[in-house]
């Protein structure tokens, strides 16, 4: 058991970031004082919330929070519904999008390149702003046919796949979510393939003109990672009850 100011303060010391976000990080709900059994999971969406009741969760921690830049602000709708489940449950809810994408040992994206089995080397981003995506190598090449197939069975999701010039793949571009606009700065870096989790109309045109190979493998099925793995070391540092609760996502 932890209080739940300090739980919060220690993640968020953890996961400290210099990245400017598109909604508040920490804790965006105020529940119980005290917190013994914590529930992760990537969205912070009814079904969820109802998950973590039966689950008898102290709090959640998620990816996909709530009070994102430009929405509505008002507590109306499937906002009320959500946000009174919580506090008539006095269940906390921590959030975390960017900070937990980018940590180095905890985050979406390092998480997903460890689930693939890539060999990390660096990072790579849009020029001017911190570098978010992962650059490196294949541990085994494989052709486009063979990768795809790899991601299929590792993420339990059959990737989009616009198939590149090269074959075998051996070096590899990825960031999780929607990062699909990170094509250019791979194909600029001379990668073999890129994947992330979602598909525009001008990424299949910029896939084809640079002939980079193109994976777009699902944004939920490739956030999947970082919230468990963090969940999983406070649930260890400070001898907290953890489950993971998977809500299917198509997307």
């Amino acid at each position: 058991m932890i209080r739940l100011e300090h739980l919060v303060s220690y993640t968020n010391n953890l996961l400290e970031s210099n990245l400017q976000d598109y909604c508040p990080n920490g804790l965006q709900v105020e529940g119980k004082g005290e917190v013994r059994r914590l529930v992760s999971g990537v969205t912070a969406s009814l079904a969820l919330l109802e998950a973590a009741i039966a689950a008898q969760a102290d709090a959640i921690l998620v990816h996909h929070g709530y009070f994102w830049r430009g929405e509505n602000p008002c507590i109306t709708g499937l906002k009320q519904q959500r946000l009174r489940l919580l506090m008539a449950h006095d269940i906390s809810l921590l959030a975390y999008h960017l900070p937990l994408d980018d940590h180095p040992v905890y985050g979406n994206n390092i998480q997903l390149g460890k689930r693939l089995g890539f060999k990390a080397e660096g990072k790579f981003g849009t020029p001017g702003q911190p570098p978010v995506a992962w650059h490196g190598q294949l541990t085994i090449p494989m052709t486009g046919q063979a990768f795809a197939q790899h991601l299929s069975e590792r993420l339990g999701r059959v990737p989009l796949h616009i198939p590149g010039k090269i074959e075998p793949i051996r070096s590899i571009g990825w960031c999780s979510g929607a990062a699909q606009a990170y094509i250019e700065q791979a194909a600029l870096l001379g990668l073999d393939a890129y994947v992330t989790g979602e598909v525009s109309e001008q990424t299949v045109h910029i896939a084809r003109e640079t002939g980079i190979h193109f994976f777009a493998a699902g944004h939920h099925a490739t956030e999947r990672y970082g919230a468990p793995a963090l969940a999983g070391h406070l649930a260890e540092m400070f001898q907290l009850e953890h489950e993971f609760i998977d809500i299917d996502n198509p997307a």
